[in-house]
């Protein structure tokens, strides 16, 4: 009986060992599992982590970007608002000259444009009122001494434009109005305007 009790005390001794033993094995087991999978959860973070960090600086640079974008197309709008109001102001400069400077200005562009001498001279209300019979035959008096017709006559039209005139022969115009004489002189114009405005 000794040996039977012997014998179930070994078995139980081998087994308690047994036991511990693949305790000790599962808890190592368990602890290199775990260490790996925190270390894979760690670079998993740091990656993501890093892309974050990427995507938020790259946002902040598109917003940034968006922004000093945004600013300069405003800057830019406020300054050609600038420079449209001085050549806007210069065609009421241009209205507020007197009927003898616009007398002159009629006849000195009629005189050094490239015509035949017949046109109609086309006005506004005001130009109307300040283009007489005597400067008509004094225009046609010069252009008939420079072998032209010397026939221009004034148009029954009134068109509306700000000031000037417009020449107008077989339905081809010469444009003299001071809109068009302002415009046409913007393109070379408006660099200059622009240096002495914002410089």
């Amino acid at each position: 009986m000794s040996n039977v009790n012997n014998l179930t005390s070994k078995i139980l001794k081998d087994a308690e060992e047994r036991k511990d033993s693949i305790l000790k094995a599962a808890n190592e087991e368990k602890a290199k599992i775990i260490a790996k999978k925190e270390a894979i959860a760690k670079s998993e973070e740091e990656v993501m982590v890093e892309k974050a960090k990427m995507e938020a600086k790259t946002r902040h640079e598109r917003i940034v970007s968006s922004a000093e974008l945004k600013a300069r197309n405003e800057k830019l709008a406020a300054k050609q608002s600038v420079i449209d109001s001085v050549f806007e102001q210069s065609i009421e400069e241009l209205c507020k000259m007197s009927d003898n400077d616009m007398k002159k200005f009629i006849k000195d562009m009629i005189l050094s444009s490239d015509i035949a001498g017949d046109e109609k001279i086309i006005l506004n209300e005001k130009g109307k009122s300040v283009l007489d019979g005597t400067l008509l035959v004094q225009i046609n008096s010069e252009l008939k001494s420079k072998g032209k017709k010397g026939e221009l006559t004034v148009s029954n039209e009134v068109r509306n434009f700000k000031g000037g005139f417009i020449l107008e022969k077989d339905g081809i115009e010469i444009n003299n109005t001071f809109e068009d004489l302002v415009n046409s002189s913007r393109d070379e114009l408006e660099f200059e305007v622009a240096n002495v405005l914002f410089n």
